[in-house]
């Protein structure tokens, strides 16, 4: 996944325009725009976007900075393609049937079931995502994207709290933060060697919903 299409709700913006022009896989040094979006990934996420220069990608490659601007017109590029995949992931959680049928709390059930399942399958771009600081246009659109998605889970911890099935003396708002918070943590330590992603999707899921208590009542 590098380009993002429409988004779920209509506003996803535009296909990023350097991917349409790119050259034949594997002209360059065995490189292509997509491996080349996975290093800067990986190097964003160890250094943040405005602490990695393109001589560190150029190292991190294995190819001359030249080489690099061959796929892409520069940085910005590469992050807008560390971001989609992130963006696409999420957007695509909420367009999926189970997130749109049935009672409110089974769909952020399954909501919350696929973010942790997103966040370990693309991990380097969800880190990318939620460290952002919003100094380039491409964090700004990616930081909207983000605010447009957890809006529309705020509407839907509402929907449940209406329903009476969560627990309504909290703002919806409020709620919402701090499940996906519980979420976007696992970015801090979470490891493939450490759980598998089933295990972390049942233990968040627990926690998210029933809580520490043994016996809930």
């Amino acid at each position: 996944m590098i380009s993002v299409q429409e988004g779920a709700d209509g506003d996803g913006g535009p296909r990023s325009s350097w991917v349409a022009h790119r050259p034949r896989e594997g002209r360059y040094a065995g490189h292509t725009a997509t491996s080349l979006i996975e290093v800067a990934a990986h190097l964003f996420t160890e250094r943040g976007y405005e602490a990695t220069s393109m001589a560190d990608l150029s190292r991190a490659a294995g190819i001359a900075k030249s080489s690099i601007y061959h796929h892409v017109p520069g940085k910005e590029a590469l992050l807008r393609g560390a971001l989609e995949p992130a963006i696409e992931g999420l957007f695509g959680i909420l367009s999926e049937s189970p997130a749109q049928d049935g009672a409110p709390v089974e769909r952020l059930r399954h909501i919350v079931r696929r973010q942790v399942e997103v966040l370990t399958t693309e991990l380097p771009y969800v880190t990318s995502l939620l460290r952002l600081r919003g100094n380039t246009e491409t964090e700004c659109w990616a930081l909207e994207r983000r605010k447009v998605f957890d809006r529309r889970i705020a509407a839907l911890v509402r929907e449940a709290m209406d329903a009476g099935e969560i627990v309504d003396d909290i703002d919806a708002a409020l709620a919402a933060r701090l499940l996906s918070g519980a979420v976007n943590s696992l970015i801090e330590w979470y490891r493939p060697d450490r759980a598998t992603p089933a295990e972390l999707v049942a233990v968040v899921e627990r926690m998210a919903f029933e809580g520490l208590r043994e016996n809930p009542a």
